[in-house]
């Protein structure tokens, strides 16, 4: 057994047990793989392993492995199984990046300004492209940390537009709980993306919001016990990141 499989069942068995406490299915759980910084290798890899999900941060980054990626994505798939990969945008995206990302990826899960929204559906319709998105919501007082402050104008702004953009598909919300915090902060944060999730579900009906993408490799568990749908690993599958030294988004 590789390192990687190894990696892969214990985080599933993690995964499991996490769900028991919870008292919910391993089957409403997304597993996201988060391959940013891991070559085009790593992802191929993953993929023969079962994996489908991945997460990539930076637009640069990943024009570089996608021509390695052909074989296993949407169009004319060769992967293990029937189903090819999917690779979102989880990191920030600049709003003049739009165009490339929506030519790159299969959904954005970072949106977290109607400009941005406005380039990404203006890019789709070019392509006659229907593309995913996720609300990113920032949740923590980290300057580092980017998303929608969820009480502002700009994101009541957002919510609002979003049912007339036609080439978007509003499918949920995402956040970064906060980094060395205790396990009731980390916690509550989770909590209060699903909150928010069903407050802007009730006010906003015309918008789709099942996705609750919250917890990575150090957290997940905790996310799955509160109501995640979707959960982003990466050091825990893939072992320790090595920096990105390529050019800056």
């Amino acid at each position: 057994m590789t390192p990687l499989a190894e990696n892969l069942q214990q985080l599933e068995d993690a995964i499991a047990a996490a769900c028991h406490r919870a008292g919910r299915k391993r089957s409403d759980i997304e597993l996201m793989a988060v391959s940013k910084t891991y070559p085009a290798s790593t992802i191929l890899a993953a993929e023969k392993l079962g994996l489908r999900l991945f997460g990539e941060n930076r637009v640069q980054e990943f024009a570089a492995k996608a021509p390695d990626l052909v074989s296993l994505r949407a169009e004319g798939s060769m992967a293990a199984s029937d189903a090819p990969i999917l690779v979102h945008l989880i990191g920030h995206l600049q709003s003049n990046k739009a165009a490339r990302a929506v030519e790159l990826f299969d959904a954005i899960d970072s949106v977290d300004s109607l400009r941005l929204a406005e380039r990404l559906n203006e890019a789709a319709a070019k392509l006659r492209k229907h593309l995913p998105i996720l609300l990113e919501v920032k949740l923590s007082p980290e300057e580092t940390k980017a998303g929608l402050d969820p009480e502002s104008d700009e994101a009541a702004q957002l919510l609002e537009a979003l049912p007339g953009f036609e080439h978007l598909e509003t499918r949920g919300l995402m956040t970064i709980a906060p980094w060395g915090v205790a396990e009731d902060v980390t916690r509550a944060c989770f909590r209060t993306l699903r909150t928010w999730r069903d407050r802007w579900a009730a006010a906003y009906p015309k918008l789709k919001l099942e996705t609750l993408s919250m917890g990575m490799s150090g957290d997940f568990s905790l996310a799955i016990e509160e109501g995640a749908t979707r959960i982003r690993i990466g050091t825990a599958l893939f072992g320790k990141r090595t920096p990105y030294t390529g050019p800056p988004e």
